[in-house]
């Protein structure tokens, strides 16, 4: 049986074979394309589930990747089977665990959401386990260097709006946690337009962050002394750097390019790297830095996890309890120094 005409195949032998049914016209859902279909799904992450758009893009690749895996193969027609299959041909072509992880997590959004919209009885993705992610400690910085970092006193104050702006967003990132995404998506108060509508937002007043974070979760952040003043000086100036293409999203985003847009994730690199040089911190610096070196000083001082994971904005503890293991080489350091016993004390 010809599963995609409906027909028989003619046999061999003598006389004319039977002609095949005319199968039923096919609908627009079976004639969509896969393309459009993954656009559709990723449309709905980024618009519904506020997915960042790196993830998106990373989902994005992950399924045109598992499409190459199988060309002339509709996505809904394959099973359990071709799913292990991609993920091996995956792996031998060198993809890390990590990333192997992420796209069996896209494989399984996806045909969750075929379920959904188009009845799909059976998820292939849902009983591939996921490849076991070796697990690496966060790189933070310690105490001094954030500090060093931050710390204005050996530099020219802060005067231009770019310059007030940078501070404003370093001191958030690290007084907050925030990730890059939810920094760059903060407004600077709560919008609601027909062409904007606010999902994460700076209270001043109440001194914390209103945050959207992954899934869609909202958490509330408190933000520090030093980061508030810094977010004060950035708001007397923030109008300077609003132009004539800075549109509605711009008007509302608390950070901005210096073309009058909301600023972009790497624009945020880029300045906390350069700071980073100028201040003579030996390390690469990057935004996510700071959400490790707050979770990992949060957690030295107070010892309250539940806390940091909520702050974090993490959906399960075993997430945040890496950063136990960080609070641990600094204790065990901190021993090494101070311990007369200690086994990497060096003798005078």
């Amino acid at each position: 049986m010809n599963a995609r005409s409906g027909g028989r195949r003619p046999r061999a032998g003598v006389g004319a074979a039977a002609p095949a049914a005319r199968p039923a016209a096919p609908t627009p859902e079976e004639t969509a394309p896969d393309d459009a279909l993954a656009e559709a799904w990723l449309s709905e992450l980024g618009a519904q589930q506020r997915y960042s758009s790196h993830t998106i893009a990373a989902y994005r690749r992950d399924l045109r990747a598992l499409r190459q895996c199988f060309p002339g193969q509709p996505l809904d027609a394959l099973g359990e089977a071709h799913i292990r299959q991609a993920l091996g041909r995956l792996h031998a072509s060198g993809l890390q665990p990590r990333s192997l992880a992420r796209a069996l997590a896209a494989w399984r959004g996806y045909y969750e959401w075929r379920a959904d919209a188009a009845g799909l009885t059976r998820n292939p993705a849902h009983g591939v386990r996921a490849p076991r992610i070796p697990h690496s400690l966060p790189k933070a910085l310690s105490v001094d260097q954030a500090q060093a970092l931050l710390d204005r006193s050996h530099l020219p104050p802060a005067e231009t709006p770019v310059e007030r702006r940078d501070m404003a967003m370093f001191e958030i990132l690290y007084s907050g946690g925030l990730r890059l995404s939810e920094l760059v998506g903060l407004d600077w108060r709560p919008v609601r337009t027909p062409g904007h509508v606010s999902h994460s937002w700076i209270q001043a007043d109440e001194g914390e962050a209103v945050v959207r974070g992954k899934g869609g979760k909202t958490r509330i952040v408190p933000l520090g002394r030093q980061a508030l003043a810094a977010l004060r000086a950035w708001l007397e100036v923030r109008d300077a750097l609003l132009g004539p293409r800075s549109d509605e999203d711009a008007r509302a985003a608390l950070f901005l390019g210096e073309r009058g847009q909301r600023i972009g994730p790497r624009v945020v690199q880029l300045r906390l790297q350069a700071l980073a040089q100028r201040v003579g911190l030996p390390l690469h610096v990057h935004p996510h830095s700071l959400r490790h070196s707050f979770a990992s000083h949060l957690l030295q001082s107070a010892q309250d996890l539940r806390a940091v994971q909520e702050l974090l904005g993490h959906a399960n503890i075993s997430t945040t309890q890496i950063y136990t293991r960080l609070d641990f080489q600094h204790l065990a350091a901190s021993y090494d120094q101070a311990h007369p016993r200690a086994r990497r004390k060096t003798e005078d």
